[in-house]
């Protein structure tokens, strides 16, 4: 099989599961990860897919890669994001989680807290959460979206206009060179632009993967977060927003 052929091959399985390894390649063509690796930057470098730590996935701007896809892309990185992002949080605290494996990794960190209370639209974060005796758990309403246990709609972001929290800690699928928040559902973009309105401390937590990643649909500005938690220095042009606006950075 030729270069070319092996290229063409990976291009169709990452469009087929959106998200493939390294492993999975290795396993598939029996060739070696440095033959892999070299092919995924070359085609990362075309713009036909986006490479990420230990694999490749889709570049679209209409579709997200598949949820359990994403529950393991850089999942490593979300790990030491969720260690150190917590730390933030004192017992007895109200919290936001919204939609999203990273948050999902965060709940998980939570769970050595006590007595937090906690308004989420994801239905894996309340799993995880509700575990714990001295949680109190509140689950919002709206329509379940099968793919990934997300909870949007018009009611959804009703609800979470209810209430006033001391943070929100937010997920995201890209952000744009210029500082946009960007996503792929309308409607859940709709549920965390209220999140972010009621939360006293807003908290993005994002791996590098994110920075300069295209989704459809603007959420809002990194300028309306209060602190972001990474895993690599962003690229200067959002640092620079950053700066300017006095958000907290943290290079995990």
């Amino acid at each position: 099989m030729t270069q070319n052929q092996r290229q063409l091959q990976i291009m169709e399985l990452v469009q087929q599961k959106g998200f493939v390894s390294i492993d999975e390649l290795v396993n598939h063509f029996k060739v070696t990860p440095q033959t892999i690796r070299r092919d995924l930057n070359q085609l990362a470098e075309a713009k036909k897919l986006r490479r990420h730590h230990g694999g490749a996935g889709s570049d679209s701007s209409t579709v997200n890669v598949s949820y359990q896809s994403r529950k393991i892309m850089n999942l490593e990185a979300k790990e030491r994001i969720a260690e150190e992002l917590v730390k933030m949080i004192p017992d007895g605290s109200s919290l936001f989680i919204n939609i999203g494996t990273t948050t999902e990794t965060i709940a998980r960190a939570l769970l050595k807290h006590h007595n937090l209370k906690v308004v989420t639209n994801n239905i894996h974060v309340a799993a995880t959460l509700s575990a714990k005796e001295d949680f109190s758990v509140i689950i919002a309403a709206g329509e379940v979206r099968h793919r990934d246990g997300g909870i949007v709609g018009e009611a959804t972001s009703e609800f979470i206009s209810q209430f006033q929290m001391d943070f929100g800690i937010i997920g995201i699928s890209g952000v744009s060179p210029e500082g946009s928040l960007l996503d792929f559902d309308y409607r859940e973009v709709r549920v965390a632009q209220a999140i972010i309105e009621h939360s006293n401390n807003v908290i993005l937590a994002v791996d590098h993967s994110k920075f300069g990643r295209s989704a459809m649909v603007k959420l809002g500005t990194i300028s309306q977060i209060d602190q972001v938690f990474t895993d690599q220095t962003p690229p200067e042009s959002i640092t620079d927003i950053l700066n300017s606006n006095d958000i907290a950075l943290h290079i995990i």
